[in-house]
């Protein structure tokens, strides 16, 4: 076999569907999110609005969270040393784990290197300690809990996208007796929908299921400490296993799961991804404990963000674009098509120094592709503007359909 050809045959094929992914080269400075430099392949650098970030808050440059980082830094140096078995749990750790219990009022938490890590290994974990177990995920679960699930080894069911009486059908054919747990999202990230939670929390109780959510981008958003979606909604009890991240809405890196003491112990037991991995630098550990602890008072930063998503939705549904506005603080824009999504990302940021990368296939279905902006509380209203006159202008520019706002 030419390996060679191969290779080159499997990216052409990106590039001739429009979807191949270019990352670009760029230097946050401290102090100045959601500015950044843009290190142009020209070699010349261009000062630019960051508008597709998932630091949805700004914390990766709060305060609170690089003092505690210093810290840290200087009090251990480094590297964590090793997994969290071998020399790798530190104080640090411990205390990030005591925050999240906290904030999600469960009797402990487990963190992992990420979230996609913390989604794969448990899913993946739960079916050995309960033999037989059916999971019933969400057919727009993210990546991370899709794959957890298809390498249990156990038996799956994909109900369609939040419906719940699709749900209740899959779930009347099966055993009565056999194990279940559902498992899906409180807040789909492409589209910004939510999930029916209470409506599955009673499906949960009727069938004796376990309930498994992914508030990924809830966590620091939504309810009074930022506990999310189910915090707001008073239904954190309901649920079993609440798995979140501190990379977006907490600004540093890492994910987590929060439930019963038991469960997590089993999990940390069980768990190869949680087992044969180096733990999160102690530094790191210390600036997430200190943005949880941050937003669990903070309730200013969530308010302002929010207002700059519903005016940012508003101002560009005035101008007729295809916004998907589900009421949360994703704004994505359709566009339908991979190369246009690309010609419209690559304008944005080449004439008028907005970047937003456009989300294609697989991340979305095909025809779906769009833009996803991400507002936060450091985006002004001067920027806001700039955005939607950019995207007014660059919409005309390639004749993409518009709202009929006459009617």
């Amino acid at each position: 076999m030419n390996y060679a050809a191969a290779i080159d045959t499997a990216l052409q094929r990106l590039h001739d569907e429009g979807r191949y992914r270019t990352f670009i080269d760029i230097e946050r400075r401290k102090g100045h999110f959601p500015h950044a430099i843009w290190n142009r392949p020209d070699g010349t650098q261009q000062e630019i609005a960051v508008w597709c970030g998932n630091d949805y808050l700004g914390m990766g440059q709060h305060p609170a969270v690089l003092e505690a980082m210093h810290q840290a830094l200087d009090a251990t140096g480094a590297g964590s040393g090793g997994t969290r078995n071998i020399s790798g749990t530190t104080v640090y750790h411990k205390a990030l784990e005591a925050e999240l219990a906290d904030l999600h009022g469960k009797e402990a938490a487990l963190v992992f290197t990420s979230a996609y890590i913390a989604n794969d290994a448990t899913l993946s974990t739960l079916p050995r300690l309960f033999p037989g177990l059916i999971i019933y995920s969400d057919a727009l679960n993210h990546a991370s809990m899709i794959e957890g699930v298809r390498r249990n080894g156990g038996s799956k069911r994909i109900f369609r996208h939040n419906d719940v009486a699709h749900l209740r059908e899959l779930m009347e054919a099966d055993d009565p007796a056999a194990p279940k747990l559902i498992a899906f999202e409180s807040i789909y990230s492409m589209d910004g929908d939510f999930g029916p939670i209470e409506a599955i929390c009673d499906l949960a109780d009727e069938f004796n299921a376990l309930t498994y959510i992914d508030e990924v981008h809830a966590v620091g958003m939504y309810g009074p400490r930022g506990a999310g979606v189910c915090e707001r909604d008073r239904l954190m009890h309901r649920i079993d296993i609440i798995n979140g991240t501190l990379a977006k809405a907490y600004g540093v890196m890492g994910g987590y799961i929060a439930a019963g003491a038991k469960l997590c112990d089993a999990i940390r037991s069980y768990a190869p991804g949680f087992i044969f991995t180096t733990s999160l630098p102690p530094a790191v550990a210390a600036g997430a404990a200190a943005s949880v602890r941050h937003l669990k008072s903070d309730q200013s930063l969530r308010d302002k963000q929010q207002e700059h998503a519903r005016i940012l939705k508003m101002r560009l549904k005035a101008l007729g674009l295809p916004i998907i506005d589900h009421g949360s603080h994703i704004v994505p824009v359709h566009v339908g098509d991979p190369v246009h999504c690309k010609l419209i990302s690559d304008m944005l940021l080449e004439r008028f120094g907005i970047y937003v990368q456009p989300i294609n296939f697989p991340t979305v279905p095909r025809g779906t592709e769009r833009l996803r902006f991400t507002p936060s509380p450091v985006h002004t209203p001067r920027m806001i503007d700039a955005l939607v006159r950019a995207m007014d202008s660059l919409w005309s520019h390639c004749a993409l359909n518009r709202a009929d706002l006459s009617a």
